[in-house]
Parts: structure tokens; C-alpha cells; sequence
């Protein structure tokens, strides 16, 4: 039976898969195709009875590699715990992300921890990086790119007002559902937010993390073909203000996002992006 230190929790399906007694060494020592490694932490694909599911297994980060994140000034991720509660945050707020399938954690402390979050596959969905990655030659209809925009802040927004930062916020990690009709017309449009494990939750959103998160947002999606309308577009439906007011108000801050997006994709592509524009002096 499970020690006491020792949380599983698996879906109906996963019950029926894995041994109860052995289930969280099984779910560690998974094989399936690998989409990330690093380090302590492995995301990996598999399969029961034809379902697809994610797994994203933590390891033991130890002393050593906290002690080197602190000294980068980064902040470690301690386990699977975080990204469900994300998960769950999320979910309350009604923004559509991952289904949990399963979370196991086990450990003395969270220098020695052991955890995984199963979550089920998004099938029949399409990243926007990749939706958009021949936009600037094959520009989609404006209604398309409009309610994209439009969802993208919104969904930003709810994060950001309700005290969430993602810290890896580029449009790979928005998923659009191509199972809703007529979302090529762009209507009733549905995007999942995933890659949550970095997420941090407080009652406000500090500032410079707001900017780091948009930032980012800006700098993914600057070879999606977008325009400085489109860049105004989002900043009226992310502010839920008037441009004028905007440009008035707040010069300073978008500024600093324009200019740290810019800074990003030098430090990428060693080399300014097509896309540019001068933005109202603070």
C-alpha cells in the first residue's frame, strides 16, 4: 500500500492499467515517445486501450540544482504539484487547458520528491505557432486573425487579473481546437493554454512578470505575419480601454513589452524582425 508521504490519484482507465501496488514506479519507469527532456524533469506520449495520454515525470531536483537555480536567479520547480494546481485554477476560472488523468507525488521533502502529472491528449488540435508559421506569405481572413487576437488577450487577462503569470507564454502553447465548426471563418473559436508546470499563482500579478509574460507572447508571435493593428488590437481587448486612452495612460508599459520582445528575438535570430514599429514615447 502507499506510505503515508505518498499521493496517487489515477483516472478509472489508468486504475484498470496499473498495478495499485506498483503503479508509481510503472508510471516513472513509462516508455512512449519523448517530446521534452531536461535535466530532472521528462514529458513523454502513451497509450491505453487507444487513448492518448501526456505524462510529465519529476525526478529528484536536489540540493545541487537548487542551489544553481537561485545563483541564475531562476526560480526551481519543485514538482508536479504546481502545474495541477494551475491546472485546477484554470479550470475554475473557465479557461480551457489540459484534463487531469492522473498525479502521483512522493518524497521526504521537496529537495527528494518524486512526482507525475497524467493529463489526457488534446486531440484534433494545431498550435497557433504552427497555424501561423506561413501567415506572412498565406495571410489568413481577417475575421480568423481578429478572434484569435481577441482570445489570446482575453485570455491573458483573466490570467493576469486573477493573480496568474505563465512565464513561458509564446503562442506554441496555445492550442486551437479544429474539431468547433467554423473555426476557420473564425467563429466560436477555442484554445487551450498548456506547458503550465512553470506557473506562478499570488493574490496580484506582479508587474514585471506581467511584462515578462507579454513579452514573450509578442516576441513568438512576431513571423506570424502580424501588423501593428494587430498589435493594437491586442492591447485594446487586453486593457479593455480605447486606444487613445491607452497610448495616454500607459506608454511606459507597453514600451517596455515592445522593447524586451525585441531584445528576445535579437538574442534568437541575431538579427531585428520584419516586423517593427515605433511606439508612442512614454
Amino acid at each position: 500500500m502507499p506510505s503515508k508521504k505518498e499521493i496517487l490519484e489515477l483516472s478509472p482507465v489508468l486504475q484498470k492499467y496499473f498495478t495499485r501496488e506498483k503503479a508509481f514506479d510503472e508510471i516513472l519507469n513509462l516508455q512512449g515517445k519523448i517530446f521534452r527532456k531536461h535535466k530532472n524533469r521528462r514529458t513523454l506520449r502513451f497509450e491505453v486501450n487507444g487513448i492518448g495520454f501526456f505524462v510529465k515525470i519529476h525526478r529528484k531536483i536536489g540540493l545541487k540544482e537548487i542551489l544553481k537555480n537561485i545563483s541564475s536567479l531562476k526560480l526551481p520547480v519543485f514538482g508536479a504539484g504546481n502545474e495541477l494546481e494551475a491546472i485546477n485554477k484554470l479550470t475554475e476560472l473557465g479557461i480551457d487547458t489540459m484534463k487531469i488523468a492522473g498525479f502521483g507525488q512522493r518524497g521526504p521533502s521537496p529537495l527528494w520528491m518524486e512526482s507525475f502529472l497524467i493529463t489526457e491528449e488534446l486531440t484534433n488540435t494545431i498550435s497557433l505557432e504552427a497555424l501561423t508559421k506561413n501567415w506572412k506569405i498565406n495571410p489568413p481572413s481577417f475575421n480568423l486573425k481578429l478572434s484569435l487576437i481577441k482570445k489570446v488577450a482575453g485570455i491573458t487577462r483573466t490570467m493576469h487579473k486573477s493573480g496568474i503569470n505563465h512565464r513561458d507564454l509564446y503562442i506554441c502553447h496555445f492550442l486551437l481546437d479544429k474539431t468547433i465548426p467554423d473555426w476557420e471563418e473564425g467563429k466560436n473559436i477555442k484554445l487551450y493554454i498548456i506547458d503550465l508546470h512553470r506557473v506562478q499563482m499570488r493574490e496580484k500579478t506582479p508587474n514585471r512578470w506581467i511584462i515578462k509574460d507579454l513579452s514573450g507572447l509578442l516576441f513568438s508571435a512576431m513571423d506570424a505575419g502580424i501588423t501593428k493593428k494587430d498589435v493594437f488590437r491586442f492591447m485594446i481587448e487586453y486593457s479593455q480601454k480605447p486606444l487613445r486612452i491607452i497610448l495616454k495612460e500607459d506608454p511606459c508599459f507597453w514600451n517596455k513589452i515592445y522593447s524586451k520582445a525585441i531584445a528576445l528575438y535579437k538574442k534568437e535570430f541575431k538579427r531585428f524582425p520584419d516586423f517593427l514599429f515605433n511606439p508612442k514615447k512614454c
